[in-house]
């Protein structure tokens, strides 16, 4: 790496950006400290100084800077554009964007160049917003490791020697890093989420239909929505303010368009938010799965996290209600339709491309040879590329499994109302980020209550096991509850502030300021 004493400062103009919010950036131009295009390069110096060792960026947007020189000149005649004027936004290289390539982390995409941004995309620039990257995930956003053939192994941004999970970890580890100033994710089943909670950051899993799809590189188009990963929950809210809407490229949308909040969801950022709360907590998402995946005790240090997360909500004034019991295990784990979705979705993603991609389909893709061994071995020994997706509407299988999520769902919802709670409560992971090589074991994460209800669901650090690893807890909600769940998580920051950026990644320092 380059000698670090040469490099530029991150606090030479007397702005911090380690751990910058968007509020103290943009305080930053209205104070004239600090402008876009200076923000943009020193990004990009964390990048060059650091991402050899996070291995979390695959692209850089070449154009970043002379869009926030632009957003500088724009800013001097009219003040901020809008709610992202000039903010670094790293973007997980699944959504499509017109001036960079869309890869989902494979080879086979490397040169893929969509000619339409993202529905998400285009909100994101039109809100100021400046593409800074693209972050490397897990290939074609299947598994919960983050390894692709395009960009190898992403790393956890609190120890190297660690993984970051899933899909969406090259994201999570660069916002957590502080490569950026706020990210996307997007979760099929953890990808948002175990991400966010193991990279010490917020991850929000909206409700289905609140965010477009729309230019997203499908998994489970069913279960698949956009989230953001940031390092606050104000930040999360803002994100929100500017991803959820109705898009006529995805119809589910429109069901989310009224349930958007007036005033937007930073009006929600509200300290007292728990105070008078109901949470419940769901007991047996505590605890390891299998003796294979896990030791007990690296369990027992998630849970005893997580405990402390829990006795600081109930000391901010929630009410907490242990246990509640949900749904059937069994049955959650059977309303799983990504073996039948996948390869229709992701083949009908690559017939809409009108550049010059070389395959035409999944099965082509893993034939090749060109997918992470990992990530092909995981294909293979599944049922994806066996079915016949042309006839899913008469499949028994998968309108079971539909009809299973539909139970799974009118069951939460129903028990979220019957005990009267605002939230229900678990860990997203219930045991700490594995030791590469080994691959982070699924069967101990807790995502599938939100993926196969489509409820929200939002992850806020919870605190460090007794080795310094990052614990996240997860908070589940209505429908379309968003709201309510940024004043729980909020209030839950604020009482305690468990983000502390990664050792390893702090302030670049110049030889001027040592």
């Amino acid at each position: 790496g380059r000698n670090r004493a040469c490099m530029p400062s991150d606090t030479g103009d007397g702005v911090d950006i380690v751990e910058a919010t968007v509020a103290e950036v943009h305080a930053a131009f209205e104070a004239g400290a600090l402008t876009a295009a200076a923000l943009v390069d020193r990004y990009l110096d964390r990048i060059e100084a650091y991402d050899d060792e996070l291995n979390a960026i695959l692209t850089l947007n070449d154009t970043a800077r002379s869009r926030a020189e632009r957003l500088d000149e724009q800013f001097a005649a009219d003040g901020l554009v809008g709610p992202l004027h000039g903010v670094p936004v790293i973007i997980k290289d699944n959504a499509d964007t017109h001036d960079m390539p869309t890869t989902a982390g494979s080879t086979a995409l490397a040169e893929s160049v969509p000619e339409e941004d993202a529905f998400v995309v285009d909100r994101l620039r039109a809100a100021g917003g400046v593409i800074l990257a693209k972050a490397n995930l897990q290939e074609f956003a299947f598994g919960v490791d983050t390894i692709s053939s395009l960009g190898g192994a992403t790393r956890n941004a609190y120890d190297l020697g660690r993984r970051p999970a899933g899909s969406s970890g090259g994201t999570a580890a660069a916002i957590a890093a502080n490569l950026g100033a706020v990210g996307t994710g997007s979760d099929t089943c953890s990808s948002v989420r175990s991400p966010a909670a193991f990279n010490n950051s917020v991850g929000l899993r909206p409700t289905r239909g609140l965010i477009s799809r729309s230019g997203i590189v499908p998994l489970c188009s069913t279960q698949d929505t956009v989230g953001p990963i940031t390092r606050t929950v104000a930040d999360t809210a803002r994100m929100l303010d500017v991803l959820a809407g109705y898009d006529p490229a995805d119809p589910a949308t429109a069901t989310g368009a009224d349930r958007i909040p007036a005033g937007g969801y930073t009006t929600h950022l509200d300290p007292d938010g728990l105070d008078g709360a109901r949470i419940g907590v769901v007991r047996e998402f505590f605890g390891r799965s299998s003796s294979e995946s896990a030791s007990a005790a690296a369990a027992e240090r998630v849970t005893a996290v997580v405990e402390g997360a829990l006795e600081a909500m109930a000391a901010a004034g929630a009410t907490i209600v242990d246990p509640v019991e949900v749904v059937d295990a069994d049955v959650l784990a059977a309303a799983r339709v990504l073996e039948y979705e996948f390869a229709r979705d992701f083949d009908a993603y690559l017939a809409g491309l009108d550049g010059d991609v070389p395959y035409d389909s999944l099965a082509g893709i893993v034939e090749s040879g060109a997918v992470a061994p990992a990530v092909a071995e995981r294909i293979r020994e599944s049922d994806i590329l066996e079915g016949d997706s042309d006839r899913l509407a008469e499949n028994v299988g998968y309108l079971r499994s539909l009809d299973r999520r539909r139970r799974c769902r009118e069951r939460t919802v129903a028990r979220l109302v019957e005990s009267d709670l605002d939230a229900l409560a678990y860990p997203p992971s219930v045991v700490p980020p594995v030791e590469i090589p080994t691959h982070q074991p699924f069967a101990e994460l807790r995502c599938e209550l939100a993926a196969h209800t489509g409820l929200p669901a939002i992850t806020v650090p919870a605190g460090f096991t007794d080795d310094g690893l990052p614990v996240g807890v997860e908070l589940l909600g209505r429908s379309f509850a968003e709201p309510r769940l940024i004043e729980l998580a909020y209030a839950f920051e604020r009482a305690s502030d468990h983000r502390r950026p990664p050792e390893r990644f702090g302030p670049l320092e110049s030889a001027t300021n040592q």
